[in-house]
């Protein structure tokens, strides 16, 4: 063995040695907690005179509270009064800038910061039920997991005052790529591992339409697949493979970035297509050598599998739209924007000074500009939608997803790249991060809050021990102004309501994920969700719903118990002993709650593979050596739905007949068979399925439905009301029983 080899083996022993003491330490806090805290409970419950004394005091403090976490008790009108004046307040903001401006940005969170406080110094001081051990240890329970919560929100609010959006700079600095004074050179990466061919063809397409004329792209195959490769061929972008898959994508962009040379490396997953303008808008932002990475919003062009799910496609914006919204934008603010593995721009200088792309997770992106920050680089976050991917297409494919970057971000307590040890980051950038990683703890939370009426209901426990007057006084305004803004304060992309629901579908399996992650976080690999799948039936995904099932079964046998309760005893025998009879109403909130999820379980059929998109386009058709014109009312890469401004059905009805037609503004020529004839009014609608599609007229049909810029557009999610009102219509009418034949194609709405 030679010596280099003797010294390779050597490093590597050390750093696995490290690996291994930060695993030991990281595991050894967390049981080392967790054992303390079950030694203080079984000490209470044994009656230990100390520990027992000590609950003792602090439940006469809760039995004696200050004045000013007491409601006025002379004239009960007052109870309400802070809710409805801090209501119009915050009415009166929204209505002045319907969308948040720096002033009324600072007011809002002022405000909420105010509540906050108010509202966790009543919790702290004036509820906790500490009379009995098993009352504290459930009062004591709850009240940490909402600290939980709420630290994350403090810390969000806090960081929402410096929030930034670039538009203006990237029109400042985009003039320098337009006018050609700043045309550095290119590469475009795009890692695939097991996609169909026909994703690879259209994110290859959409990348080489690209208004930059200094690139190349390669295509980097994980897998060794001759189809790609003559796909690559076909296509004329360069292919790039290896031997093995060690660090997986990870890997796969470092064994790239070796072979290549361009002074800026961009990176599309193999299912994200830019729009024509992506570089014009991002690459200017280099001109500062300081910047070392750009990245913009992920978006979607198929819609999301929660929307489809609960049948409303075209009403809900994806889950992702508040992290590009609201939270990168904040995270921009605090210079700790977060790299999301696509869409973005790097310098290779940079990049290569930080060792490349990070392999110790398997979130090498969001890692990988952790380190470029510790190394005084800037990561810009641009938020415009710049290019668009296909989101998962059914719950299973989103947990994956979701769980992955959980396990991913959780990984941080255990390598060198963790952002809350790595030298060289300042505290607000440690801030931001560390908003990431409670963001994931949260799920402990969701699953507590689904289980904590079981505590009233089957073991008789009182967790909060306050009056109607108190809930009215101090948790009412607290609730409600929190309720109204936030959707405001996120730019409408989801609303309270519904965010929820999406807390309580994944709660147990992200629950689930973090304690494993920080036990064991490099346990196994990981699965690549599923893309370009399609399915013909309903399918009920029990993996993810039997923990819901069962405490949906709980909750009920609790309500009923709850409701018992409150029928036996005497309304001024409640209010003296348990003050509102809170389990029997959050009993009720958690079955509507667990209901609404588990229809988000319920996957409706997708039959189709490809996305129609309703585009109106003016066609030209050639029938049987007769010239008709049309307009389309939706494209696909494989037909289209044309309203035709002549009547032929009689002559045609019935018929498969061949058919030529051009799209005029985009100079497309196809050629296909029309295999349906509708009326629509006076007019028939038909259907064209393309046949011998050429490379050339393949591009421009890809490019007019994925490259035009600024085509995908914002949506927004509807307010508090209207969400309570479609959440409802939801359960009253769920899609599996009352839409038995499902639409052939969903439909995005993208700009005419």
């Amino acid at each position: 063995m030679t010596n280099s080899n003797v010294a390779k083996k050597f490093i590597e022993s050390h750093i696995n040695s490290l690996i291994f003491l930060k695993i030991r330490w990281a595991t050894l806090l967390l049981i080392g907690g967790f054992t303390l805290l079950t030694i203080i409970v079984v000490a209470w419950f044994a009656d230990i005179a100390h520990i027992n004394n000590f609950f003792t005091q602090i439940h006469h403090f809760q039995e004696n509270p200050p004045i000013w976490v007491e409601p006025p008790t002379k004239n009960s009108k007052y109870l309400v009064l802070p809710t409805i004046i801090l209501f119009l307040i915050a009415q009166g903001i929204m209505k002045i800038s319907p969308t948040p401006k720096t002033w009324s940005r600072v007011l809002v969170v002022g405000i909420l910061l105010g509540l906050t406080i108010r509202y966790l110094s009543w919790r702290s001081l004036s509820t906790l039920n500490l009379d009995n051990p098993i009352n504290g240890v459930f009062s004591l329970g709850l009240f940490g997991l909402e600290l939980l919560t709420l630290s994350s929100s403090i810390l969000l609010l806090f960081l929402m005052v410096g929030v930034k959006h670039r538009g203006g700079e990237a029109d400042y600095f985009s003039l320098a790529i337009l006018d050609k004074t700043f045309q550095p050179s290119v590469d475009i990466l795009i890692p695939t591992y097991d996609e169909a061919e026909f994703i690879l063809s259209r994110t290859v397409i959409g990348c080489q339409a690209l208004d930059y004329p200094n690139k190349k792209i390669y295509l980097l195959d994980d897998t060794n697949r001759p189809e790609v490769k003559k796909l690559a061929a076909k296509l004329g972008c360069k292919y790039l493979s290896r031997d093995n898959n060690y660090h997986a994508k990870a890997g796969n962009l470092n064994n790239a970035v070796s072979q290549t040379n361009g002074e800026f490396i961009v990176v599309f997953d193999a299912d994200f297509i830019p729009t024509k303008n992506f570089l014009i808008r991002t690459l200017g932002f280099f001109q500062n050598e300081k910047v070392a990475l750009v990245q913009t919003p992920q978006t979607f062009y198929n819609i999301d599998p929660i929307a489809r799910n609960l049948g409303l496609e075209n009403i809900l914006a994806p889950e992702e739209e508040i992290f590009y919204r609201q939270i990168q934008p904040i995270r921009d603010g605090a210079s700790g924007v977060g790299c999301v593995g696509t869409s973005f721009v790097v310098r290779r200088k940079a990049l290569e000074e930080v060792g490349g792309f990070v392999t110790e997770s398997i979130c090498e992106d969001y890692f990988t500009g952790v380190r470029l920050s510790a190394k005084g680089y800037r990561l810009i976050y641009l938020e415009e939608k710049l290019s668009a991917g296909l989101a998962a297409e059914n719950i299973s494919g989103h947990a994956i997803q979701r769980l992955r970057w959980a396990r991913g971000t959780l990984q941080a307590f255990f390598i060198n790249s963790n952002p809350m040890t790595i030298p060289g980051l300042s505290l607000i950038q440690r801030l931001a991060y560390l908003e990431a990683f409670l963001h994931w703890f949260t799920s402990i939370t969701n699953v507590g809050f689904l289980l904590m009426p079981l505590a009233y209901g089957f073991l008789d426990v009182i967790p909060i021990k306050a009056t109607a007057a108190e809930y009215l006084y101090f948790f009412l305004p607290y609730y409600l102004v929190n309720l109204i803004v936030f959707s405001w304060l996120n730019y409408r992309s989801r609303s309270a309501i519904f965010s929820i629901f999406y807390g309580v579908v994944f709660a147990f399996p992200l629950a689930v994920t973090l304690v494993k992650t920080l036990i064991n976080p490099f346990s196994r690999g990981f699965k690549v969700t599923p893309k370009g799948i399609k399915s013909d039936r309903y399918y009920f995904n029990w993996n993810l719903a039997w923990p819901l099932v069962i405490l949906f079964l709980l909750n009920s046998v609790s309500l009923w118990f709850n409701l018992c309760h409150c029928i036996n005893q005497s309304w001024e025998v409640t209010e003296q002993t348990k003050g509102l009879n809170l389990g029997l109403f959050w009993s009720g909130y958690n079955l509507l709650v667990i209901c609404l999820g588990l229809l988000i379980l319920i996957d409706v059929p997708k039959p189709d593979i490809f996305e129609w998109f309703n585009l109106r386009r003016v066609v030209k058709l050639r029938v049987n050596e007769q010239l008709f014109w049309g307009i389309t009312t939706q494209i696909s890469e494989v037909g289209a739905e044309i309203e035709v401004n002549h009547n032929f059905a009689d002559d045609f009805l019935g018929a498969t007949l061949p058919v030529k037609l051009k799209i005029i503004d985009a100079k497309i020529c196809l050629e296909g068979k029309i295999t349906n004839i509708e009326m629509s009014g006076d007019f028939p609608s038909i259907k064209v399925i393309f046949e011998k599609v050429n490379l050339s007229e393949k591009r421009k049909l890809i490019e007019l439905l994925f490259c035009r810029p600024g085509q995908w557009q914002r949506q927004e999610t509807p307010g508090e009301l209207k969400s309570l009102w479609l959440l409802l219509r939801v359960l009253l009418k769920p899609r599996f029983i009352f839409e038995r034949k499902p639409k052939i194609k969903p439909t995005i709405v993208t700009q005419i």
